[in-house]
């Protein structure tokens, strides 16, 4: 078994913390299903924004998954470099696993307007 990185994206519409926290957990319950993950698979997330979404932490929304396994995940936040031209509205994860599936079989989820930033990987299954 070994470490890989799963790559997730999605946009808001709105900076309030109900549509981040919501987008935010959705696009990580589809990271989670498409991956067939548990808490216990994953080293850590780490969380970027652009800066156009300030309201909330995005990792708080990882606390809400079912279980509670998910309190021992390290999380942690970030800003994204405001590259003129890029995607606005973003939130987005890379989520470190442990798991024996190869670099082809991992899903990464792009979520909304975020399939733009990947679409050679975009919702592959």
């Amino acid at each position: 078994m070994g470490v890989r990185a799963i790559r997730g994206a999605i946009t808001v519409e709105k900076d309030t913390r109900e549509e981040v926290i919501s987008a935010t957990k959705l696009m990580l319950e589809e990271i989670i299903a498409r991956n067939e993950l548990a808490a216990e698979d994953i080293a850590s997330m780490l969380f970027t924004t652009t800066e156009d979404v300030s309201s909330v932490f995005p990792a708080q929304a990882a606390r809400l998954l079912e279980g509670e396994d998910w309190a021992y995940v390290p999380l942690m936040c970030m800003r994204e470099i405001p590259v003129p031209g890029s995607l606005p509205m973003c939130v987005r994860v890379i989520m470190h696993v442990n798991t024996d599936k190869s670099a082809k079989e991992i899903q990464h989820v792009f979520l909304r307007d975020a399939v733009k930033l990947r679409p050679d990987l975009t919702n592959r299954s």
